[in-house]
């Protein structure tokens, strides 16, 4: 499982649930220079927060998706990298969900599937609490991982279901671009997700 800033997803969550859907690739303007720089492509909210300790800079770079389940919970799908992790192909961004649903199945190693009824990705997801939200974090194993993120390109919206209990129906619009803007800003190479 990937270290990453919680200030930082709580900042990127808040920004992914005020995006407005069909947004331009903007850039925002930052008034000062130790804020975190995001833009937004389509549904996708994208964040690249840097650490400068005096010797190297450290990048957590994160894309974040907000979304409507069928119960009307709000939630995010957030993508998160550090350029200080091992990069693809070796290993690939987390993926973590986090949803205001207390029905969904808790606890480790639960079967989960990704996709549309052309691509379905399996995978298992594990449950924690992100700033008292319940989130499920996805087994990040390079080939599952890579499997998902292709899935995430083709599909129009990702269908997430927990065990046997449909999560969401995630808008997929502007993932592309998202998902180009964190290999540009982390330093890896996104072709084999994102031609």
């Amino acid at each position: 499982m990937r270290n990453f800033h919680p200030a930082t997803l709580a900042l990127l969550s808040s920004l992914a649930a005020f995006s407005a859907p069909g947004a331009v690739a903007q850039e925002q303007t930052q008034p000062a220079s130790d804020l975190p720089a995001t833009a937004t492509f389509g549904r996708w909210t994208t964040i690249i927060d840097t650490l400068d300790t005096g010797q190297d800079a450290h990048k957590t770079c994160a894309a974040s998706t907000a979304f409507v389940d069928g119960n009307g919970n709000a939630g995010t799908l957030t993508l998160s990298i550090s350029n200080g992790d091992a990069l693809p192909p070796d290993a690939y961004p987390a993926v973590m969900i986090t949803v205001a649903n207390k029905d969904l199945p808790t606890g480790k190693n639960i079967a989960a599937s990704f996709g549309d009824p052309g691509v379905k990705v399996s995978a298992t997801v594990s449950s924690s609490g992100v700033n008292g939200r319940p989130s499920w974090m996805v087994d990040n194993q390079a080939k599952t991982s890579l499997a998902l993120l292709r899935a995430m390109r083709k599909v129009t919206s990702l269908d997430v279901t927990f065990g046997k209990q449909s999560v969401a129906s995630i808008p997929m619009d502007g993932f592309v671009k998202a998902y180009r803007n964190l290999g540009t800003s982390c330093g890896f190479a996104t072709k084999d997700v994102a031609p």
